[in-house]
């Protein structure tokens, strides 16, 4: 059990009010109100669970009715000892019945998501038969139903019947020509229970009856003719008989109530368990928490943790304590946030271990501490005549007795409050004990004493709160490995203290102390620095995996057009080699059948039309672009030009005065042309130059491709780029087999070409050539 001191010290039961707002019930409130940490490993995880799934099921199951029900615990006691309940509570009863049914049946169907919660709503009693009877005894509005029980209809029955004939009777005199004179209105109403009629006080004696009340004026008379006596007492007796049956039902259905009020007392203790819950995850939504990892032993592990009271923009902390060390000593100015760090870890202890989620990151990491201990804020006592030093003490005496290994002690400004040599050499002093102790300590201080042992000691690690040096002001950082300044000076300029006192508060500091701070301040000063520096390139960083990714995206989608392009200049090509073959072997056939023929005449004239079919077949599969425009008398830098030697377009680059040649760019390629060789670009339409170029290029390579590629000479680098080119154009051109002469030599260039052909995608198969195609010095390749 954690000490109340310790949780009021770290603000635990403010964290405990705002869960109860949460919660839907009472119960729940009541729940979460008494939550208190626990010391047992098992059951503070079991509790994280717990909400963890709650948060599943406000996030998986948002329209999940886990509601209806009610506070029945004042019921169910007057029922124990014997009282009748009001319809009104049989309501409530058959509320809570149906939405216990109703929320068993539904975590039922869910056990293997929610386990923990169907556990806890395996507890809910399911009791149809009484809940039946409820519903059939109670209507809606709260009233006794007719059929209720069969008693209760008869009476009720001939209630309604006597009504009627009273009113009747009643309406034949205020209808009667012979009383309406007497009447102060003609109406019939009720007084004392029994039906009258309003009479004039002066016709008292003329309407025989008994007077039942009179008016405020005394003007009228509300009597009870003699006629509907008797009529009347029939309905006060149906009435008394009725209230007497609604008595016994009432009866009958408290004591069912109060026999099943202990089972009905536990499915309302677990639907108060079950609220509670849920008001957890609601809360862990509004903090945007995250469920901490528990694992035995006393350490923290806070990653970008925010205090879950300070509203506003929360700079995040992490908080390292009892892995590399088991004292952590926090220095840094007043207002920079050493408390808030200080509150922050021990409260966010408190809520793992009472089952709460973090306001940090979910990769935390937090041991189960036994005890916790903190001396914060100013605890001075008037009355038991304690000074705040001697206060501190009081509470520091009492930690040093009773902290251990599996303890968190937080220490605020220790050692202050009295003389500073004296209090640095208590601080220290405690802090070495709580150290022998394996205690997990965390202290806050403005003593360099402090600063120095944490530096000097095994096991102990300063830390700053961080301070701008350009802006003068906190930024609430905690950097651990760092000690930090007060920076008493700066704050106090910024406040608004003449900087003439500044600068005579520096001449009382030593020399010693001034170099010191001047250290400190240019190591701040040189981090931040760096801290941007870092900032900087790890955006930088990212931007350049971003430009890379984006790049590689580009050269994949242009390396998949690529093959497609490819694709479909292989297919085009082949159906032009189709169909110049299909029409080049018509023309042979048809001379062969001229060749046939008798008369030499009528050969010749066969030999005449088939050179003309060639010639025309020529011109239509192989016909050269045109030339382009004239030859240039002169050209300039950077003019499109046209060789009709290469049939491309191309840029010039530059001019040679000694030789008169043009260096011109084509594509990837620079070439050196005479000016006689170019000739003036005549702008195209970008699908004709497309449409040219591609026919061009699948012509002359089906023209000029050979079936064979000879390699000796060339490195191996070489050799594969030149294949790689070769069987693309071997493709283009729809040869099937090609030969790769590499010789025999040492074999390694035979080996790189059979390794690259392994798993090409225009390779179908390859192998070593026969004693006739030359052996092991060629490879000849079937292309797919």
């Amino acid at each position: 059990m954690i000490d109340g001191g310790t949780l009021r010290r770290l603000e635990f039961p403010k964290i405990l009010e705002q869960l109860a707002n949460y919660a839907d019930s009472a119960l729940g409130k009541e729940k979460a109100l008494a939550l208190q940490p626990v010391t047992d490993l098992e059951t503070a995880c079991r509790r994280q669970k717990e909400t963890a799934e709650g948060c599943n099921l406000l996030r998986f199951e948002p329209l999940a009715e886990i509601g209806g029900w009610h506070d029945l615990r004042n019921q169910l006691e007057r029922a124990k000892r014997g009282a009748v309940l009001e319809p009104e509570e049989f309501l409530f009863i058959a509320d809570t019945l149906a939405a216990a049914r109703r929320i068993g049946k539904f975590l039922s169907e869910r056990r293997e998501r929610y386990p923990l919660l169907s556990g806890i709503a395996s507890r809910l009693a399911v009791m149809p038969d009484l809940e039946q009877k409820i519903r059939k005894a109670i209507l809606p509005a709260g009233e006794v139903a007719d059929h209720a029980s069969p008693e209760l209809a008869q009476i009720r029955r001939s209630l309604n019947q006597a009504q009627a004939r009273v009113k009747e009777r009643l309406e034949q005199i205020i209808r009667s020509p012979g009383y309406q004179k007497y009447l102060q209105e003609p109406i019939v109403t009720i007084r004392e229970g029994r039906y009258v009629v309003p009479v004039k006080v002066e016709y008292r004696g003329r309407m025989p009856g008994i007077v039942h009340d009179q008016s405020a004026s005394g003007a009228t008379l509300f009597i009870e003719p003699m006629a509907v006596v008797e009529e009347n007492n029939e309905l006060r007796r149906l009435k008394t008989a009725e209230k007497q049956e609604v008595e016994r039902i009432l009866t009958v259905l408290s004591v069912a109530v109060a026999r099943v009020a202990g089972e009905l007392g536990d499915s309302l203790a677990a639907l108060g368990e079950l609220d509670f819950i849920l008001a957890k995850a609601r809360y862990s939504r509004k903090l945007n928490a995250s469920a901490p990892v528990l694992e035995e032993g006393a350490f923290l592990d806070i990653r970008q943790g925010r205090h879950p009271l300070l509203q506003g923009q929360v700079v995040p902390v992490d908080i390292r304590l009892g892995i590399e060390f088991d004292i952590l000593v926090i220095t840094g100015p007043n207002t920079g946030g050493k408390t808030v760090v200080l509150k922050t870890a021990g409260l966010l202890a408190l809520m793992a271990q009472a089952g709460l989620h973090l306001p940090a990151d979910g990769s935390s990491r937090l041991g189960v501490f036994h005890r916790v201990f903190a001396d914060i804020g100013d605890e001075q006592s008037i009355e038991q005549s304690l000074s705040t030093f001697s206060s501190h003490m009081t509470n520091i005496v009492d930690i040093m007795q009773k902290a251990g290994r599996d303890s968190l002690v937080l220490l605020d400004e220790l050692g202050a409050g009295t003389d500073p040599v004296e209090g640095a050499a208590l601080a220290q002093a405690i802090l070495e004990r709580l150290q022998v102790k394996e205690t997990r300590t965390i202290a806050t201080t403005h003593y360099n004493e402090l600063k120095n042992l944490a530096y000097t000691r095994e096991g102990m690690e300063n830390a700053s709160v961080e301070f701008d040096a350009v802006t003068l002001r906190p930024t609430y950082r905690l950097l651990t490995g760092r000690p930090g300044r007060s920076n008493a000076f700066e704050i106090a300029v910024r406040i608004g203290l003449p900087r003439e006192i500044i600068v005579r508060a520096g001449d009382f500091l030593t020399a010693e102390q001034a170099r010191m701070e001047e250290l400190l301040r240019d190591v701040e000063k040189a981090r931040q620095e760096a801290e941007t520096n870092r900032e900087t390139a790890n955006r930088l960083k990212e931007e350049a995996a971003r430009l890379k990714d984006q790049y590689e995206k580009m050269i994949s989608e242009i390396s998949s057009r690529r093959e497609e392009l490819l694709t479909k200049a292989r297919a085009e090509a082949r159906m032009l080699v189709k169909s110049a073959r299909l029409e080049a072997k018509a023309v042979v056939d048809e001379l062969k059948a001229g060749l046939a023929k008798e008369t030499g005449r009528e050969r010749a004239n066969v030999i005449q039309k088939s050179r003309q079919r060639l010639v025309e077949l020529q011109h239509t599969h192989m016909q050269e672009p045109a030339a382009g425009g004239e030859i240039p008398a002169q050209v300039q830098v950077g003019e499109e030009v046209f060789l009709p030697q290469f049939n491309q377009h191309g840029y010039v680059q530059g001019l040679s005065a000694k030789d008169g040649e043009v260096q011109v760019q084509v594509g990837a390629i620079k070439l050196s042309v005479p000016l006689s060789e170019l000739r003036k670009a005549v702008k195209r339409s970008v699908a004709d130059s497309g449409q040219e170029r591609v026919a061009s290029v699948l012509l002359n390579k089906t023209r000029e491709i050979s079936s064979e590629l000879s390699l000796r000479g060339l490195y191996v680098n070489e050799a594969l780029l030149e294949v790689e080119k070769y069987l693309d154009n071997a493709s283009l051109a729809g040869l099937f087999r090609v030969s790769l002469i590499h010789g025999k030599g040492t074999g390694s260039l035979r080996e790189a070409i059979h390794r690259y052909l392994t798993g090409h995608q225009r390779v179908k198969s390859f192998r070593l050539g026969d004693h006739n195609e030359g052996g092991s010095g060629v490879t000849v390749v079937e292309l797919s």
